[in-house]
């Protein structure tokens, strides 16, 4: 059997019914010209996943974990199984529009300076969501989040540089930093970056993976022929959701800030989220919708903790990142089982 093109990763946490859509999806979209092995990371899932994927989908490579080590990690296994010179990373909860994995390649193939590259992400109705690509943290983008501007003006660039609200995705353009939900690495890239870094067990780890590659000379792009539907947040409610993405940041702050800058960038956070906490209890919970920001200002001291240390070697350091906070290496975790 000849070597496949493409290894496509999926990473799963009890989300059985939308994993085994995406399969089904995925299957469907193959096309001849390209050949992609599908490897499922399962994190320890509680709902029967594993076990349906096993018996629909027999010719899936199967990693069943005993607990569950986040997203990030999960890649890292599931990368570690397969054998192709790139891998693509799609979400569960997405399901494949037309032929992604191999029109992706394909760009890739007539692009191969750009090393990353994504697609559209959609709501169910085809409109864009706007999460497919992203703008790195900056002290100015933490200024709008704690005076609230990035919410009252979300739909401009200055008040939102992170979202890119300006960017007409069905255009091809470099980001700065595209999303795991459908991302597209040259396997020796992945490699010489280490693969994600194990710190982050959610969130802020594909903005951290482009940093790095960016230190490489990889400029992330979009693809905007080919799109993913994008469910989002199946298997985290609204205030853990957000509390899991705030750690991500912090650790990001943490990973590629100066002690003192991150320090600032953190404090913003807080007083974003001091500032939406205090807008909800003025309103009232009646007509406030979405997150819960006093219960994310309760939890404060969780999120601004980051993500802990690991028992798992980081990847190999940037040597114009600015120094950490006293964080170091850890050794090698016991190696998880595969079917």
């Amino acid at each position: 059997m000849s070597r496949p093109d493409v290894c496509v990763v999926v990473v799963s946490y009890n989300t059985r019914e939308l994993t085994l859509r995406c399969l089904r999806e995925l299957d469907n979209s193959r096309t001849p010209d390209v050949r992609f092995d599908i490897v499922v990371v399962d994190n320890a899932s509680t709902d029967g996943s594993a076990d349906a994927i096993a018996t629909h989908f027999p010719e899936v490579r199967l990693v069943r974990l005993t607990e569950n080590v986040g997203w990030g990690r999960g890649v890292n296994r599931g990368a570690a199984v397969g054998d192709s010179d790139y891998l693509l990373l799609v979400n569960p909860d997405t399901m494949p529009v037309g032929q992604p994995v191999s029109d992706l390649l394909t760009f890739a193939r007539q692009r191969p300076e750009h090393r990353i590259y994504t697609g559209r992400t959609l709501h169910a109705d085809g409109t864009d969501d706007g999460y497919s690509c992203w703008g790195l943290p900056s002290m100015w983008s933490h200024v709008t989040f704690a005076t609230g501007l990035s919410t009252v003006f979300p739909g401009r660039q200055w008040a939102n540089p992170e979202g890119l609200p300006r960017y007409d995705r069905r255009t091809v353009r470099e980001v700065p930093a595209v999303s795991g939900c459908l991302l597209l690495i040259e396997r020796a890239l992945f490699e010489q970056l280490g693969g994600f870094d194990p710190v982050y067990f959610l969130y802020s780890d594909d903005i951290d993976l482009c940093t790095r590659a960016a230190a490489l000379g990889a400029r992330p792009v979009v693809c905007p022929g080919v799109a993913v539907i994008h469910v989002g947040g199946a298997s985290s409610s609204s205030d853990g959701q957000r509390i899991k993405i705030l750690r991500g940041r912090v650790t990001y702050l943490r990973r590629h800030w100066s002690p003192l800058r991150a320090r600032l960038g953190i404090r913003l956070l807080v007083a974003g989220i001091g500032l939406r906490a205090a807008g909800r209890l003025l309103l009232g919970a009646h007509r406030s919708r979405g997150v819960n920001w006093v219960t994310v200002w309760r939890q404060r001291a969780v999120w601004t903790a980051g993500w802990p240390p690991v028992d798992e070697p980081r990847p190999p350091d940037d040597p114009n990142r600015p120094p950490r906070d006293g964080v170091t290496d850890a050794s090698p975790a016991e190696v998880t089982s595969t079917t």
